[in-house]
């Protein structure tokens, strides 16, 4: 069976296929000189809200960004608490840690990757002020007894929706949401290899809170509502005219990029279902899953084996994430989180974009199944 290069990320192959607008839209900026904020911002950002039907959509300067500023507009101080899985990248207890917040661990289902308010609450303290569910690999979690814990407890949400965006999630009553509009605040990133990436960093905040927004809009720009009047403590996180031209193009296409990642997971999940030693994903019924990564659980201590195994083949793979945030240096407790260390051990994922050939989907599913039979 005959591969090509295969890449976990195909930047430019996607690009090719877009080029002629992506280049005009590009040099139309640079033309316009308008280069911070201006009016391609404005314009992304409305696109952006009515996708999302969200009131408002506060583009900044990168994800990361997105959620130090949200715990900024609630006003979270040092030493105030706010929960989050260890099983999620660095940046989501990162942007809270910077800020003197004290970020307090939970652990996660083993076969969503997701958080759940079961796990959740026996964490919640009397200095809890907010809770911070990632949808992870693009699948959102359980929302709907995650906001009703919330209203419980009196604590605002802040969705880390920065691998989830376009995903959609059903509630109960048959209401159906983006993630990223669930809670109180909603923030994502644009970096290039998710599913709504730029060429370069971006971010972007979402509330349909028009007060939060208005905090929101003067803390990404130096705490000013009016230029040189600064009533808030702020700080520089814009997103650049030329990215938000890139992604004003490729808004238009995030659904079937979308639908194209669902295509591929599905002939992943009908080829590894039957195998006992892989777990394929999870998918809870309330929920859309947009594979921004496409994460299999490896047992029996096989995992290294089989990452090894396809490695030598031309086939890349990743490991997100091999050390859970718990036990990294800056954060490192004594928490016992059994899922989290479990998952840190098993999981592996395996190409998953837009452009993958079929030969090349064909190639990977073969010798996974070689593998193991």
């Amino acid at each position: 069976m005959k591969k090509n290069n295969i890449q976990m990320v195909d930047l430019m192959s996607q690009y090719s296929k877009i080029k002629n607008e992506i280049d005009r839209n590009i040099i139309s900026s640079i033309e316009s000189g308008r280069f911070v904020n201006g009016p391609i911002v404005k314009e992304f950002s409305e696109n952006l809200s009515d996708y999302l039907n969200v009131k408002n959509v506060i583009p900044c300067a990168n994800g990361t960004d997105a959620l130090q500023i949200a715990f900024m507009a609630l006003d979270l101080k040092p030493g105030d608490e706010i929960i989050c899985p260890s099983w999620t990248y660095i940046a989501t207890a990162e942007a809270a840690a910077i800020l003197g917040i004290r970020v307090v661990f939970c652990d996660i289902d083993l076969d969503t990757f997701n958080t759940t308010a079961d796990l959740i609450e026996p964490h919640i303290t009397e200095y809890t002020k907010a809770i911070v569910p990632v949808h992870l690999y693009g699948q959102s979690c359980d929302m709907e007894p995650i906001i009703k814990l919330a209203e419980n407890y009196n604590l605002k949400i802040i969705e880390d929706n920065a691998q989830a965006i376009g995903c959609k999630y059903s509630f109960p009553n048959g209401k159906i949401k983006f993630t990223g509009t669930l809670g109180h605040i909603g923030t994502t990133s644009f970096y290039p290899s998710k599913n709504l990436g730029c060429y370069g960093d971006g971010g972007a905040i979402f509330t349909d809170d028009n007060d939060l927004a208005d905090r929101i809009r003067m803390i990404v720009n130096h705490g000013e509502k009016i230029k040189y009047h600064h009533e808030i403590i702020g700080c520089n996180s814009r997103l650049d005219s030329i990215q938000a031209e890139i992604l004003n193009v490729k808004l238009n296409y995030l659904d079937e990029y979308n639908s194209n990642r669902q295509i591929m997971a599905n002939n992943y999940n009908l080829a590894f279902k039957d195998i006992d030693e892989i777990k394929i994903p999870k998918i809870i019924s309330s929920s859309e899953h947009v594979y921004h990564q496409y994460t299999l659980r490896v047992l029996n201590g096989k995992r290294d084996q089989v990452k090894n195994y396809l490695n030598d083949l031309g086939i890349p793979t990743m490991i997100y994430y091999p050390i859970p945030i718990h036990k990294q240096k800056p954060y490192r407790n004594n928490q016992i989180l059994e899922n989290t260390d479990i998952l840190s051990k098993e999981v592996i994922s395996i190409p998953i974009h837009t452009e993958l050939e079929n030969s090349n989907q064909d190639y990977i599913i073969d010798k996974v199944v070689k593998f193991f039979v």
